[in-house]
Protein backbone atom coordinates (compact mmCIF):
# COMPACT_ATOMS: atom_id res chain seq x y z
CA UNK A 1 0.00 0.00 0.00
CA UNK A 2 2.64 2.55 -0.40
CA UNK A 3 0.88 3.83 -3.19
CA UNK A 4 -2.02 5.52 -0.46
CA UNK A 5 1.08 6.64 1.78
CA UNK A 6 2.76 8.35 -1.17
CA UNK A 7 -0.75 10.06 -2.08
CA UNK A 8 -1.59 10.85 1.20
CA UNK A 9 2.22 12.25 1.88
CA UNK A 10 2.03 14.54 -0.84
CA UNK A 11 -1.63 15.63 0.38
CA UNK A 12 -0.74 16.29 3.69
CA UNK A 13 2.48 17.81 3.33
CA UNK A 14 2.18 21.53 3.39
CA UNK A 15 -0.57 21.08 5.71
CA UNK A 16 1.73 19.53 8.36
CA UNK A 17 4.64 22.01 8.30
CA UNK A 18 2.47 24.84 9.07
CA UNK A 19 1.66 23.41 12.24
CA UNK A 20 5.39 24.01 12.48
CA UNK A 21 6.84 20.34 12.25
CA UNK A 22 8.47 18.57 9.53
CA UNK A 23 6.70 15.51 7.94
CA UNK A 24 8.91 12.52 8.85
CA UNK A 25 6.34 9.68 6.80
CA UNK A 26 3.46 8.22 5.92
CA UNK A 27 2.39 4.55 6.79
CA UNK A 28 -0.27 2.91 5.48
CA UNK A 29 -0.46 -0.64 7.52
CA UNK A 30 -2.97 -3.34 8.35
CA UNK A 31 -2.48 -4.56 11.64
CA UNK A 32 -4.93 -7.71 12.79
CA UNK A 33 -7.90 -7.14 11.00
CA UNK A 34 -8.08 -2.94 10.96
CA UNK A 35 -5.90 -0.86 8.92
CA UNK A 36 -4.04 2.12 10.44
CA UNK A 37 -2.77 5.65 8.33
CA UNK A 38 -0.01 6.96 10.59
CA UNK A 39 1.25 10.25 9.99
CA UNK A 40 5.07 10.10 11.70
CA UNK A 41 6.31 13.86 12.31
CA UNK A 42 9.05 15.70 13.45
CA UNK A 43 10.53 18.56 14.96
CA UNK A 44 14.43 19.76 16.06
CA UNK A 45 12.77 20.26 19.90
CA UNK A 46 11.10 16.83 19.93
CA UNK A 47 7.33 16.34 19.41
CA UNK A 48 4.74 16.63 22.01
CA UNK A 49 1.27 15.28 22.21
CA UNK A 50 -0.22 18.62 20.96
CA UNK A 51 2.00 18.80 18.19
CA UNK A 52 -0.25 15.77 17.62
CA UNK A 53 -3.03 16.39 18.05
CA UNK A 54 -2.76 19.85 16.03
CA UNK A 55 -1.99 17.80 13.08
CA UNK A 56 -4.09 15.59 13.22
CA UNK A 57 -7.11 18.30 13.26
CA UNK A 58 -5.19 20.28 10.57
CA UNK A 59 -5.16 16.81 7.79
CA UNK A 60 -8.14 15.09 9.42
CA UNK A 61 -10.93 17.60 6.89
CA UNK A 62 -8.30 17.51 4.17
CA UNK A 63 -8.11 13.09 4.28
CA UNK A 64 -12.04 13.39 4.57
CA UNK A 65 -12.48 15.78 1.26
CA UNK A 66 -9.67 14.23 -0.89
CA UNK A 67 -10.90 10.11 0.57
CA UNK A 68 -7.04 8.71 -0.98
CA UNK A 69 -8.22 5.41 0.54
CA UNK A 70 -11.13 3.29 -0.37
CA UNK A 71 -11.79 1.64 3.12
CA UNK A 72 -11.96 1.97 7.11
CA UNK A 73 -8.76 2.98 8.97
CA UNK A 74 -7.43 4.38 12.07
CA UNK A 75 -5.76 7.92 11.68
CA UNK A 76 -2.88 7.91 14.03
CA UNK A 77 0.02 10.62 14.52
CA UNK A 78 3.13 10.13 16.22
CA UNK A 79 6.67 10.34 16.46
CA UNK A 80 9.44 8.78 15.05
CA UNK A 81 10.98 7.68 18.25
CA UNK A 82 14.52 7.57 18.95
CA UNK A 83 15.72 4.41 16.60
CA UNK A 84 13.29 6.65 13.64
CA UNK A 85 13.68 4.19 10.91
CA UNK A 86 15.09 5.64 7.90
CA UNK A 87 12.77 4.63 4.34
CA UNK A 88 12.99 7.86 2.30
CA UNK A 89 16.11 9.26 0.17
CA UNK A 90 16.12 12.06 2.42
CA UNK A 91 16.55 10.45 5.79
CA UNK A 92 19.25 8.84 4.84
CA UNK A 93 20.77 11.78 3.49
CA UNK A 94 20.22 14.01 6.73
CA UNK A 95 21.24 11.16 9.24
CA UNK A 96 25.01 10.69 7.22
CA UNK A 97 27.56 10.33 10.48
CA UNK A 98 24.97 9.02 12.54
CA UNK A 99 24.98 5.68 14.23
CA UNK A 100 22.66 3.00 12.49
CA UNK A 101 21.79 -0.55 12.55
CA UNK A 102 20.54 -2.52 9.65
CA UNK A 103 19.12 -6.06 9.02
CA UNK A 104 19.30 -7.76 5.66
CA UNK A 105 17.04 -9.70 3.95
CA UNK A 106 19.49 -12.03 3.30
CA UNK A 107 22.90 -12.69 4.88
CA UNK A 108 25.93 -11.45 3.52
CA UNK A 109 29.05 -13.27 4.18
CA UNK A 110 27.04 -15.36 7.60
CA UNK A 111 25.46 -12.17 8.76
CA UNK A 112 22.08 -9.93 8.82
CA UNK A 113 22.63 -7.60 10.98
CA UNK A 114 24.94 -4.64 10.69
CA UNK A 115 25.69 -1.49 13.00
CA UNK A 116 27.92 1.47 12.48
CA UNK A 117 28.14 5.17 11.17
CA UNK A 118 26.29 6.04 8.18
CA UNK A 119 28.76 7.13 5.28
CA UNK A 120 26.09 7.48 2.74
CA UNK A 121 22.70 6.72 1.51
CA UNK A 122 21.00 7.86 -1.55
CA UNK A 123 18.87 5.37 -3.74
CA UNK A 124 21.13 2.78 -4.85
CA UNK A 125 23.38 2.44 -1.82
CA UNK A 126 24.35 2.53 1.92
CA UNK A 127 27.39 2.98 3.16
CA UNK A 128 28.06 1.99 6.54
CA UNK A 129 31.81 2.65 8.53
CA UNK A 130 31.75 -0.39 11.12
CA UNK A 131 34.56 -1.87 13.15
CA UNK A 132 35.97 -4.22 10.32
CA UNK A 133 35.50 -1.59 7.53
CA UNK A 134 33.38 0.08 5.06
CA UNK A 135 30.92 -2.20 3.94
CA UNK A 136 28.22 -1.37 1.31
CA UNK A 137 24.91 -2.63 0.79
CA UNK A 138 22.19 -2.11 -2.17
CA UNK A 139 19.21 -0.60 -0.90
CA UNK A 140 17.01 -3.42 -2.36
CA UNK A 141 18.82 -5.63 0.39
CA UNK A 142 17.57 -3.62 3.10
CA UNK A 143 15.07 -4.73 5.40
CA UNK A 144 15.41 -2.07 7.55
CA UNK A 145 17.88 0.36 8.70
CA UNK A 146 16.80 3.02 11.69
CA UNK A 147 19.00 4.91 13.97
CA UNK A 148 21.06 3.16 17.21
CA UNK A 149 20.68 6.03 19.17
CA UNK A 150 20.74 3.41 22.38
CA UNK A 151 24.49 3.35 21.60
CA UNK A 152 25.20 7.58 22.04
Amino acid sequence: MAGVADKVFSLVKDTVEAQGVGLWDVRFVKEGANWYLRIIIDSENGISIDDCTNVHHAVDPILDEADPIDRAYYLEVCSPGLERELTRDEHYAAMEGQKVKLKLYKAKDGVKEFGGELKLGDKEKVVLKTENGEIEFARNEISYCRLDDINF
